[in-house]
């Protein structure tokens, strides 16, 4: 028992050092997940498989939702989802650490203590001017309507990353990332992290995330993007994005090219572009050319919530790249977790992986 003992210690040392380390900065909101009837719904003036950010009339729903039987917390927020899957598909201590920005309050506890007992590392930057951001999760049968309170979210500093914790994971990562969404909070923070990887050719990741960040943050992107190694986007923001640069085709390939294209300041790197398409192919493109990925199929009675695949491809494809595999068995990993999500509540899995390239 002794030596099987030591050998998987030695083990878990061997691939822990073989791993390459993921940094994730985003914008963290504790989900209150709940089935509700038809009276809440319509006491918030809610619509089913919709999302919208909180207004004043909502602020009392979280309390109403928590103080409901069955509710669940579930640390969220799109890039905190990315990093929780990356970090299950390791299944490596101390491989992932997330970055953001809660509330010194009850929900932060619970936000802090849910990571921490999944085994991320979590710094978290703690504010008393906001409470901790949240995301009421309202479902009716298998619909769910997202109202989403930034709240804390909104405060992360760019001086927080100089504190020793954060410091020190974002000089030991090898991957760096942030979901689009962040470019909403903090451009200084992530341009800190970009030019930090850069600098030290590392592999700074990004989401386009949504289609009103290129919309509405069109600006605050282009200062990030000439530091991106890797973009990821599914194909409605891409179309988006051709259509903010006003390309003349709405072709995934042709926009995913002109991505590839763009100025790039880490010449050491070619940048890849990486599109999803739902349940059809994803598409990546290189300098190389442009290659098709068929995506996993899952029966439709078995789906219970897509919310979060996209988060969970991000997260599939970046534990992959973290043990130095090639772009086909990221891409199949990133397709493998989004088939699990999709077929749980919320951004929760089970204990254990099953992914079988």
């Amino acid at each position: 028992v002794i030596i099987f003992s030591h050998f998987v210690t030695l083990l878990l040392f061997s691939l822990c050092t073989m791993a390459k380390k993921i940094y994730g900065m985003g914008n963290p909101l504790l989900d209150i997940s709940c089935d509700v009837d038809d009276a809440v719904m319509q006491k918030y003036g809610l619509k089913p498989a919709n999302a919208i950010l909180a207004e004043d009339k909502h602020l009392p729903l979280y309390e109403e939702l928590s103080s409901r039987p069955g509710v669940q917390y579930i640390p969220g927020g799109s890039t905190l989802n990315s990093i929780r899957i990356a970090h299950w598909m390791l299944q490596l201590p101390n491989c992932c650490t997330y970055v953001g920005c809660i509330g010194k309050d009850n929900y932060g506890d619970i936000m802090r203590n849910k990571c921490t007992e999944e085994g991320l590392k979590v710094p978290f930057m703690v504010t008393e001017k906001q409470p901790t951001g949240t995301c009421a999760v309202c479902i009716t049968g298998k619909e769910r309507s997202l109202v989403a309170n930034l709240a804390a979210a909104n405060c992360l500093h760019e001086s927080h990353l100089e504190t020793a914790e954060v410091r020190e994971a974002i000089e030991g990562a090898d991957i760096l990332y942030c979901a689009g969404f962040a470019l909403t909070v903090s451009v200084p923070a992530i341009l800190r992290v970009a030019r930090h990887a850069a600098d030290a050719n590392k592999v700074f990741c990004l989401n386009l995330s949504a289609p009103f960040i290129v919309q509405f943050f069109g600006g605050q992107l282009d200062e990030v993007m000439p530091y991106v190694d890797i973009l990821f986007s599914n194909d409605d923001e891409a179309r988006e994005y051709g259509k903010s640069k006003n390309l003349p085709g709405t072709d995934i390939p042709s926009i995913g090219k002109y991505i590839v294209g763009l100025p790039k300041v880490n010449s050491k790197r070619g940048r890849t572009a990486v599109i999803t398409q739902g349940c059809n192919p994803a598409v990546i493109v290189t300098a190389e050319g442009v290659k098709e990925y068929a995506a996993h199929t899952i029966p439709k009675d078995k789906i219970v919530d897509t919310n979060g695949a996209g988060d969970a491809f991000v997260g599939g494809f970046l534990s992959q790249l973290a043990t130095g595999q090639d772009i086909a068995r990221c891409v199949s990993a990133g397709h493998y977790a989004a088939g699990v999500v999709i077929q749980h509540s919320g951004c929760t899995f089970p204990a254990r992986p099953d992914f079988r390239p």
